[in-house]
């Protein structure tokens, strides 16, 4: 026994090597058993999958793969392959990460933190809506996990001026039986003093005391697991708020040229409804769960709860006071964020004329408007211009500084992301060239018989499982291709199915490992995995639920899902004819 308890954990210590070894290895009979193009595009589709799902190389380097395997096996071209790495879609999303870097490098998104959480007060029901409210919309433009870091050290701050430190609340949940110790919790020191006046009636006050020390370990709990779901809930509602979003762009593109109806602002207002329903849902359900709608906590006026709740706000004001007032740099940040968003919403957002209209039809997109903007950034100044320092010899003659410089912005654009961007974008366009996405099309053909909006459950369900142990732009990299061939073979508007797939990816709440944010949260120690798990599994269903929602509702307006699309049709004559019109056409499809 020791002597395997040993070999397995060698083998442990060199796993992602084996992998590296094997997995060519055990994918090869692919090259052999399949038509030789989709074979091959099959072989080095599940070699990146499996080394993204298991991390046995770096995200970008398995990203890089396509460079190398798709010319050597004669896939595609390198000329064909490399320009996928910087498409037009990967401009929008670097002048989104720049927008992001500005914000971060003059307090702003503090400032707004700051400012939601003194507005929604300290009752621990609203203090999570305030949370949760305030690290959506951070992620709507940040990235999630450099929300959820700014968030967590204010959660934080705000949990110990309401329940004490975390340490000592802990050591009391555990010792309940000792009434001594239970008096200790410095945020019952109203009820403290009481009882040192009136020792008869220690063994009658000891009950509630330990009560409320659990409410206020489920709260600091809920507090602490709202802020990485509300992070990745809110980078659904923009294009630019997660990379499956643009992974979603990139590949309609690809598949789809003629499509031109999801852009910035179209997405913006079918997803961001979406994000305030199961923000909204997902509330209710924390609070509920961690104690935060306990009418006790809610409502009822305990004096010593409302002491604590005083120095809470007082610790949000006065952190606010800190910051100062808004000076001319945060100023002009916040002036070309709001018009950063205003200019892609309004460029064309489809239900009324937007201002791209003006130039070229076809010429000026989403990436060009993002780009305009963020460049401004590098020479705008952060100091207010003044005549007078030019006039004025004894005037300090500091250098200029303008409101980012390039280093800043190249430390915090994660070049990784762009390189998985890349990859997927190769890989879509070898599924489509190689013939392969047509090929698994055709071996689909039973779920042509599920009904449509089941299927988009289904589908939703299955990515957001997937996604709990795979990063999610991986997951979206690897299925979208089949999706989309999915919803041509069974004469579905693919937007229809690729639109809940690309939310889905990003509804990751039950494990730790599942995305950054909860992986940052679940590091502070507070949390365990079944209090993950137990209040994913739900969010989960929730997710779901609301992405149903959402495309049979108002998804079917925005996006006219109720039929099947022109743009679909020439990408896929033959595959459209081997599918019976009179048993799956687009007259007898119901949402």
């Amino acid at each position: 026994e020791m002597k395997l308890s040993a070999v397995s954990k060698k083998l442990w210590c060199v796993h992602k090597q084996l992998l590296l070894l094997l997995a060519p290895l055990v994918f090869l009979p692919l090259l052999f058993t399949l038509p030789e193009k989709e074979g091959k595009c099959l072989y080095v589709i599940l070699l990146m999958a499996t080394f993204w799902c298991t991390e046995a190389l770096p995200l970008a380097v398995t990203a890089m793969l396509p460079v190398c395997l798709f010319p050597t096996l004669g896939i595609l071209p390198a000329k064909k392959v490399c320009p996928q790495y910087f498409i037009e879609t990967n401009f929008l999303f670097l002048s989104g990460l720049i927008m992001a870097s500005s914000i971060e490098e003059w307090g702003l998104h503090q400032r707004i933190a700051l400012k939601v959480l003194s507005i929604v007060g300290v009752k621990p029901a609203w203090l999570i809506l305030g949370m949760m409210l305030t690290s959506s919309f951070l992620s709507m433009w940040l990235s999630n996990t450099a929300t959820t870091a700014m968030m967590l050290p204010i959660a934080s701050a705000i949990l110990e001026s309401l329940f004490g430190d975390l340490e000592t609340l802990k050591q009391k949940c555990q010792s309940l039986d000792d009434p001594e110790s239970a008096l200790i919790n410095g945020t019952l020191c109203a009820v403290t003093e009481f009882l040192k006046t009136n020792e008869t009636n220690v063994h009658v006050s000891s009950k509630p005391l330990e009560t409320s020390r659990k409410d206020d370990m489920k709260v600091w709990k809920g507090f602490l697991i709202c802020i990485p779901y509300a992070a990745s809930i809110g980078g659904t509602a923009t294009l630019t708020g997660t990379a499956p979003n643009l992974i979603l762009i990139g590949q309609l593109k690809s598949y789809f040229p003629d499509c031109d109806l999801i852009n910035f602002g179209s997405w913006f207002a079918f997803a961001f409804p979406l994000m305030l329903l199961f923000l909204f849902l997902g509330w209710l359900w924390i609070s509920f769960l961690y104690g935060g709608l306990n009418s006790r906590l809610c409502f009822k006026k305990h004096d010593c709860r409302a002491q604590a709740e005083a120095k809470a706000k007082a610790l949000i004001i006065e952190d606010y006071k800190k910051l100062g007032p808004i000076n001319f740099a945060e100023g002009a940040i916040s002036f070309f964020f709001v018009l950063f968003a205003v200019l892609l919403f309004t460029r064309d957002p489809k239900f009324v004329t937007g201002w791209s209209v003006f130039f070229k039809k076809g010429y000026v997109s989403d990436a060009v408007t993002g780009v305009i903007i963020v460049s401004i950034l590098f020479f705008f100044p952060s100091q207010k211009p003044s005549l007078r320092w030019w006039f004025d010899p004894q005037a300090a003659n500091t250098p200029y500084v303008p409101l980012l410089s390039w280093k800043k912005a190249q430390d915090s654009v994660p070049w990784n992301i762009i390189m998985l961007l890349g990859g997927g974008f190769a890989m879509a366009k070898a599924c489509e060239e190689s013939g392969l996405a047509s090929w698994i099309g055709g071996h689909l053909q039973p779920l042509a018989e599920v009904p449509p909006a089941a299927a988009v459950m289904l589908i939703t369900a299955f990515l957001a499982c997937f996604t709990e142990f795979a990063s999610n732009t991986a997951t979206i990299i690897i299925f979208l291709p089949v999706i989309a061939e999915l919803a041509m073979r069974v004469s579905v508007n693919p937007l229809y199915f690729m639109i809940p797939a690309t939310v889905g990816c990003s509804y990751a709440f039950m494990l730790p490992v599942s995305t950054p944010p909860n992986s940052i949260a679940f590091a502070s120690g507070h949390l365990m995995v079944k209090d993950m798990v137990k209040t994913g599994f739900v969010m989960n269903i929730l997710g779901i639920l609301s992405v149903s929602l959402a495309m049979n509702t108002w998804g079917v307006a925005m996006f006219n899902l109720h039929s099947y699309p022109e743009w679909a049709h020439p990408v896929n004559k033959t595959a459209i004819a081997l599918v019976p019109f009179s048993s799956v056409s687009p007259l007898n499809v119901t949402f």
